[in-house]
């Protein structure tokens, strides 16, 4: 993978955390990463940058990082509604993981934050991207990651021949 043709965009409070993530892809050879304190500032930045991949944390004010990826999916002005969001978080329990998964985030990176931990959600951005899903209630990533061959329920996916 070519990591230094990607341009990242960290989004953390944490001006410690924004650092240490710069210095790990500066490592892996990233070039271009720019930060962003909060939510807000990283659609702005978005706004005058392009970006590849976001790393966003979960837990900050006054946008945290869940809201922050809706606003992304879903605000008729966002300014990559498809690109890639890996987040970013302490806060591993079921229930935040499937608030920022039903946001539409491609990855989880859990903290503490190692340079083998951001190589893999990188390269499963780059090397394996999910197709994105519109619903009325959902737009994002494809939330399955398996295709159960011998599902027998009534929602399938739409490339299934047998779906009904």
């Amino acid at each position: 993978m070519r990591f230094e043709l990607i341009r990242i965009l960290l989004v953390d409070d944490n001006h410690h955390m924004r650092v240490l993530l710069t210095e790990i892809l500066r490592a892996i050879g990233v070039r271009h990463v720019h930060e962003a304190g909060d939510g807000a500032e990283a659609l702005q930045i978005m706004r005058v940058h392009q970006v590849d991949v976001v790393m966003t944390d979960l837990a900050m004010q006054p946008l945290d990082g869940i809201d922050f990826v809706r606003l992304l999916r879903n605000s008729p002005d966002s300014p990559n509604q498809m690109c890639p969001v890996i987040m970013i978080t302490g806060h591993s329990t079921s229930r935040r993981v499937g608030e920022a998964r039903d946001a539409g985030v491609n990855e989880f990176l859990a903290k503490p934050v190692t340079a083998r931990g951001v190589i893999e959600r990188i390269g499963e951005i780059v090397e394996h991207p999910r197709a994105f899903v519109r619903a009325p209630d959902y737009f994002g990533p494809e939330r399955r990651r398996k295709a159960e061959a011998h599902f027998a329920g009534p929602w399938r996916r739409g490339s299934d021949p047998r779906r009904d």
